[in-house]
């Protein structure tokens, strides 16, 4: 059977979709680049807030359309929103075929059996997903980074977000798992990037080893030497320790690039959010990355319009990123979710004014970006090498900026680039997000694979 895959969301969903393909192949099924023409199209969906939601069903009517029409024989709907709503969809949308959780790997197989004989399959257990050690991934992303997923599931209880109930508490990978799985995507010879994620990165081995691991595991990740880059994402600022700045700071591999989601700054806010942190602690923490190390990059992500914000609250926030200069800032809409605890909150805000508030956010952070990105200019900064975009012109990433979310470095270049080729480039014009530079005596850089 030919089966089509289409991953929305996150980075930690696309790793998912990944361990599906795995699993597909491995059982000899045949996977499709182009969903028309498939047997089966499983679409791997998001459920986190109300604009993936409605990504995620636009995606299945599109897939329904094309099942009417003949392009595809069967649908397959699996992840968060399979987890979050799937009884809902199976009864709102009876074009597809079948539903699965967010362990989905485990039960594709099954499904894809039941729907060939022409029976509806539905199957969501509880999020109780753990990392599994013996299906190969199939990467989706390009060859040249991927993404280690070092935990599943969260604890944190964020009063705003849905995680919790869709895929249950933290469960961190053994670190004998996640080492060998480097060691196998290393020997592929091509990564030059691994993005170390969990839904909070900080928290790895709070569960395991009862204690905070994460120092210990990067330490132990850096000396495999597998890759030239090791970037870490999602970081909680309420357990961003010492030991986890100075192991950043010393380690050469590791990216100087902080993922650091502050989500607000008003301390009325961020203990309505439930966030465990407070504006003093995020300060002094900012303070003690920029002075420990001083090329880092910084970057957050804050919520507009959380119920019971008022303008002074959002003032607050709008003079902590002017004052702060975050080099990178994400904004979102403040999403109620059913089943989470602000659900039930007073005082939500209206959508015009969340909207409006983010609006300023963005404006405000478009020009922080612009000033910070004038500091490359005359700059010589390492590039890695994403796509040739015409005859001397490639896109690429500094370390400063990770795949999807940031910005790009725009490299001339009068010698062939190679995906996946890290260059020293010379910064020569800044623009709001990105940055465009030559490069200089362009060569790779072996990565030791043994």
């Amino acid at each position: 059977m030919k089966v089509s895959i289409i991953s929305l969301g996150c980075a930690r969903n696309l790793v998912d979709t990944e361990l599906v393909t795995g699993r597909l192949k491995v059982m000899g099924f045949d996977i499709a680049d182009e969903v028309e023409g498939s047997d089966v199209v499983l679409i791997n969906t998001c459920a986190f807030i109300e604009e993936s939601k409605k990504e995620s069903i636009e995606t299945i009517l599109k897939a329904v359309k094309l099942k009417d029409e003949g392009g595809v024989k069967n649908i397959i709907v699996c992840g968060c929103l399979g987890q979050r709503y799937g009884r809902q969809v199976s009864s709102d949308i009876a074009e597809v075929d079948a539903i699965l959780g967010v362990d989905s790997f485990k039960t594709v197989a099954r499904a894809i059996k039941a729907i060939g004989k022409g029976r509806r399959y539905l199957e969501i257990n509880s999020p109780d997903l753990r990392y599994p050690n013996n299906i190969p991934r199939v990467l989706i992303t390009p060859v040249h980074y991927a993404y280690i997923k070092i935990a599943e599931g969260c604890h944190n209880h964020c009063s705003y977000c849905a995680i919790c109930n869709i895929r249950g508490s933290i469960r961190s990978r053994p670190m004998g798992s996640i080492l060998s799985e480097i060691g196998c995507l290393a020997s592929r010879k091509t990564i030059g990037e691994f993005n170390i994620i969990a839904q909070d990165s900080t928290s790895y081995g709070i569960d395991r080893y009862k204690r905070p691991a994460l120092v210990k595991l990067l330490k132990k990740i850096c000396g495999l030497n597998k890759a030239h880059w090791i970037r870490l994402l999602y970081a909680h600022p309420g357990r961003f320790s010492d030991d986890l700045i100075d192991t950043i700071a010393t380690q050469p591999n590791i990216c100087k690039y902080i993922d650091l989601p502050i989500q607000h700054i008003s301390d009325k806010i961020l203990s309505a959010m439930n966030r465990g942190t407070s504006r003093r602690q995020i300060e002094t923490l900012i303070k003690k990355i920029r002075r420990r190390i001083p090329s880092a990059a910084i970057r957050t992500s804050v919520i507009t319009g959380f119920p019971s914000e008022t303008e002074a609250d959002f003032r607050q926030l709008l003079d902590f990123i002017k004052d702060t200069q975050f080099e990178r800032l994400g904004a979102f809409v403040y999403s109620r979710e059913e089943g989470t605890p602000a659900f039930g909150f007073k005082g939500h805000i209206r959508e015009r004014v969340k909207a409006r508030r983010f609006d300023r956010v963005m404006r405000l952070q478009q020009a922080v970006s612009e000033s910070v990105n004038r500091r490359f200019l005359g700059r010589r900064i390492e590039v890695l090498v994403e796509k040739k975009l015409d005859n001397d012109t490639y896109e690429g990433r500094s370390e400063y900026d990770a795949p999807e979310v940031d910005g790009a470095v725009y490299v001339r270049s009068k010698a062939l680039l190679a995906p996946g080729q890290f260059v020293q480039v010379d910064i020569t014009d800044t623009l709001e997000y990105d940055l465009t530079g030559n490069a200089v005596c362009p060569k790779k850089i072996k990565i030791d694979t043994r």
